[in-house]
């Protein structure tokens, strides 16, 4: 099964962080305090997905208030912070919502990733994405985490679908 196949069974995607919908980067004020960029077209894409009826959610290993205020703005409700073990996360949240795992996604970045990347249906890396991860995903974006690597997963997944079209020519009425 190729990657537009397996984007095309996905009811629930979830995405990293850090790499992800983020440049990986941490940023520090002189406080202290950690900062993180998103960009707008990624959490537009997200919207897009559920507007669509995909389920979305955030997986990620590291706590951050900035990441739940986020999800928060663009009504992302599972939100899974302080994931030491993301594939045994994903396993809870599929049992939760019903989901069999190819009907399941998951978009990361680093080695660290992989055993929830395999564990789904669909898996995606950004361009900037660990050349090894890239090796073992569905597919790879052309563009780079945290500028708009995610929108372009998501616009993927909507068109595998069939839903894309429809929902672009929403834009023009």
């Amino acid at each position: 099964m190729n990657a537009h196949q397996k984007a095309a069974r996905v009811r629930l995607m979830a995405f990293d962080v850090d790499g992800v919908l983020t440049d990986g980067g941490l940023y520090y004020s002189p406080r202290g305090d950690e900062l993180k960029r998103f960009s707008v077209l990624d959490g537009h894409g997200m919207k897009m997905l559920q507007k669509a009826g995909v389920e979305v959610a955030i997986i990620t290993a590291r706590n951050s208030p900035m990441v739940a205020l986020r999800a928060e703005n663009l009504g992302i409700v599972r939100v899974i912070q302080g994931a030491r073990d993301k594939r045994a996360t994903l396993l809870a949240l599929r049992e939760e919502l019903s989901l069999p795992a190819d009907e399941t996604g998951y978009m990361g970045d680093d080695i660290v990733d992989l055993p929830i990347l395999r564990a789904c249906g669909f898996s995606a890396t950004p361009a900037n994405g660990h050349a090894f991860v890239k090796a073992h995903v569905d597919y790879t974006a052309a563009t780079e985490g945290g500028h708009g690597a995610v929108r372009e997963v998501c616009e993927f997944i909507l068109a595998a679908q069939g839903k894309l079209d429809d929902m672009l020519e929403g834009y023009l009425q």
